[in-house]
């Protein structure tokens, strides 16, 4: 198959989840830039998404934040309404385990066992909002962990962890899978409860057979080699998906490529080897964890789905039975120059044409500027809360 025919059948299965607290005024711990155009509530967040669908083609889904897009007045099912009419659908549901005060000593990992339950209860109520709004993923992050040696046993931690997500997976459907994310450090800064992805395998394993490591592309310390981590879990058959970002340092939140699109692309082609290997393409959800400050929301975000449709793409054609007669030889220069030519591969053109075919703009940047949709929605949000209105996390 040439390279356009293949890039071409492989961007209609390729589908990429956006974050609804992508769309909000977020901040560091040290404070906000407001935007007139962030979205403050959930409505206009799923009404952002949306847009950026429509834009793109590929992002029908929308992660969403319990504790930030429902409250007990809004039926869930009212919100997956929402979704409707925009054009999307409720994605990853992630409950929300690290906010409120009782969890100043940590939530699942806590010593006070009615805390633990409280935890376990409101991952609970997260599935019953999945199974409610038609989600089928429950994305687990725990800001579990300590700040100083002697501060707590860790392996009670463990065990306690591990106690509370065998109770949350007992609670899912059958249809529905757990995810479970890792974090080396941050807010914890001595031990973090779920640190890396071994941490991480070994929880979901014991959890039970619908839990799965989830890799997000910022959490890891510098010069982790990520494809590798996906490799072997794919092999493993426990890698359930992504959050897609990219940073420099620590967890940045960066647009996906603006510092290293080599690694992204080098993730792609080991998830493409095992499609190679194996003849079919792994079950993943593609995420994006990211919220920005300085960059216009939306712009952010098409950035990001663009890229990340240009990185597949490049790794979707790489020859691999060339690479694989050379890596039989222990041609190295040659081994890397056939992975090397389909990273600098122009693949744009391609992507462009994928996108009239579905009746989209070849580039959606452009057209989402030709739109006049952000001028529009800051328009009415100011008009509605004022120029500098704080949303918080909502």
């Amino acid at each position: 198959m040439n390279p356009q025919d293949l890039i071409m059948q492989r961007l209609n299965e390729f589908k990429v989840e956006i974050p609804s607290w992508g769309f909000a005024d977020t901040g560091t711990r040290f404070g906000k830039f407001f935007q007139d155009a962030a979205a403050r509530s959930i409505d206009e967040k799923l009404a952002d998404a949306g847009h950026v669908h429509a834009l793109t083609g590929c992002c029908p889904t929308v992660a969403v934040h319990v504790l930030w897009d429902f409250s007990k007045d809004v039926p869930a099912t009212a919100t997956a309404a929402i979704a409707a009419k925009y054009g999307v659908k409720i994605g990853a549901i992630n409950p929300n385990v690290f906010q409120d005060q009782q969890y100043k000593w940590g939530s699942v990992t806590n010593r006070d066992p009615a805390i633990r339950q409280q935890a376990v209860e409101h991952m609970i109520d997260s599935i019953h909002i999945g199974q409610a709004t038609g989600s089928d993923l429950l994305s687990l992050w725990f800001a579990d962990g300590i700040n100083y040696p002697g501060q707590s046993d860790i392996v009670a931690r463990k065990r306690w962890l591990t106690e509370s997500l065998q109770k949350v997976h007992a609670a899912m459907p059958p249809s529905m899978t757990m995810l479970v994310e890792y974090k080396p450090f941050e807010p914890a800064f001595y031990s973090t409860d779920i640190a890396d992805w071994g941490m991480s395998l070994l929880f979901s394993k014991a959890a039970g057979p619908r839990a799965k490591v989830l890799v997000d592309t910022g959490h890891h310390l510098p010069a982790t080699n990520i494809e590798q981590i996906v490799a072997w879990l794919l092999d493993e058959n426990m890698l359930g998906g992504f959050h897609f970002n990219d940073r420099k340092y620590a967890d940045d939140d960066l647009t996906l490529g603006s510092i290293d699109p080599y690694q992204i692309f080098r993730i792609f082609h080991e998830i493409e080897n095992h499609r190679f290997r194996t003849g079919s393409a792994p079950a993943l959800a593609y995420m994006i964890d990211q919220s920005h400050n300085l960059k216009p929301k939306i712009e952010a975000m098409i950035q990001t789905v663009d890229m990340a449709q240009q990185l597949y793409a490049k790794a979707c054609i790489v020859d691999r039975p060339a690479l694989a007669a050379a890596q039989a030889k222990e041609d190295v220069v040659g081994s890397e120059t056939i992975l090397r030519s389909a990273f600098l591969t122009d693949v744009r053109p391609y992507v462009a044409e994928w996108r009239k075919s579905h009746q989209l703009a070849a580039d959606p940047l452009v057209a989402h500027r030709q739109s006049g949709y952000e001028a529009r929605v800051a328009h009415e949000r100011r008009t509605k809360y004022g120029s500098k209105a704080d949303s918080g996390y909502a």
